[in-house]
């Protein structure tokens, strides 16, 4: 019998604001600085919260939220704080 595999959705383990937090905090340290990984973050966290919500609470419409947070998206830095703050998340620096 033949192996079936299901496509891996970050979002469907992504339960509670802490482990939102984390994972999050996890792609910040090991995005390549062009973003990408961040924006899968977000998108994997806004669909773990129900992408329609944060929309409505970003102010943006769910296609543009979905568009800014693909791959191939180069959302504003003031949506992506937008994007956080609706997710109830905040961004901080830290020293290295």
């Amino acid at each position: 019998m033949a192996e079936q595999f299901t496509r891996f959705d970050a979002a469907e383990f992504l339960n509670t604001p802490e482990e939102m937090a984390a994972y999050l905090d996890a792609c910040f340290d090991e995005d390549a600085g062009d973003g990408v990984l961040i924006r899968a973050a977000l998108n994997d966290i806004a669909r773990a919260q129900g992408m329609t919500q944060v929309a409505r609470e970003t102010g943006l419409g769910r296609e543009s939220l979905y568009k800014a947070l693909s791959s191939t998206g180069n959302p504003e830095f003031a949506t992506i704080m937008k994007v956080m703050k609706a997710l109830g998340l905040r961004l901080h620096a830290t020293a290295l």
